[in-house]
């Protein structure tokens, strides 16, 4: 794990984004985590999680199956603020002035109408789509779909804030299972083990979030749900 990645833990932790306790995703599972980055409400907090992501795209076009990012989309509706944080800490802090599109939920029939707001994507731009986190790939899913019929452009990745390594449709991880569908880089900026590994028994800002209780609960859910591969 980087230095970033750390930081980025201790970053969504103390911004509320990472909880512990006892809570139920859309799928219905019963977690003893949570991570939700629309807990991210001021400016200053969404810069700082755009550099995170920033800097993960960086790795991505230097990492295998990379190679330059043409543009970047933010499937509505997290992934509309995360994709413009991430496209000016790219501009601001590594010199990339990479344009960006995100969707609406409805398509526009006057004005510019269409479904897509932002950069024009033309045939052949190699995209990579922002999103904060995927259990079943749902919203990956349908973005392909809809970059697949606007434009003849080539979806090379996808960047998530946690994997949170656990079964998507089948056995597989959803960023497995993306990978295997589409022929993707499907990468997180951290994952849940190295989540487990900053936290478990440390101390941030006077107190231990992750204890041993609450590492036990982690374990059985993982029994539950996780995937078959990390």
């Amino acid at each position: 794990m980087e230095a970033y990645q750390a930081e980025f833990i201790e970053f969504m932790l103390r911004a509320g984004v990472l909880t512990f306790g006892d809570f139920v995703t859309k799928s219905g599972r019963k977690t003893p985590y949570f991570f939700n980055t629309g807990k991210i409400d001021s400016g200053a907090k969404m810069a700082r999680l755009g550099e995170f992501y920033a800097r993960a795209l960086i790795a991505a076009e230097k990492g295998a199956g990379g190679g330059t990012i043409d543009c970047l989309f933010g499937p509505a509706y997290k992934g509309i603020p995360l994709v413009v944080a991430a496209a000016i800490a790219l501009a601001r802090d590594h010199g990339r002035d990479v344009p960006f599109a995100f969707n609406r939920k409805e398509t526009k029939d006057h004005g510019e109408g269409g479904a897509i707001v932002g950069h024009k994507l033309k045939d052949g731009e190699r995209v990579m789509i922002v999103e904060d986190v995927t259990t079943a790939g749902t919203s990956v899913r349908e973005s392909m779909e809809l970059l697949a019929a606007t434009a003849k452009v080539k979806v090379t990745g996808l960047i998530v804030s946690i994997d949170r390594q656990e079964k998507g449709q089948g056995e597989l991880s959803a960023l497995d299972e993306l990978r295997g569908s589409f022929g993707i880089d499907a990468r997180a900026i951290v994952k849940l083990d190295d989540v487990v590994e900053h936290l478990h028994g440390r101390e941030i800002d006077g107190r231990v979030v992750l204890d041993d209780r609450v590492m036990g609960a982690i374990r059985d859910y993982r029994a539950l749900y996780g995937s078959a591969t990390r």
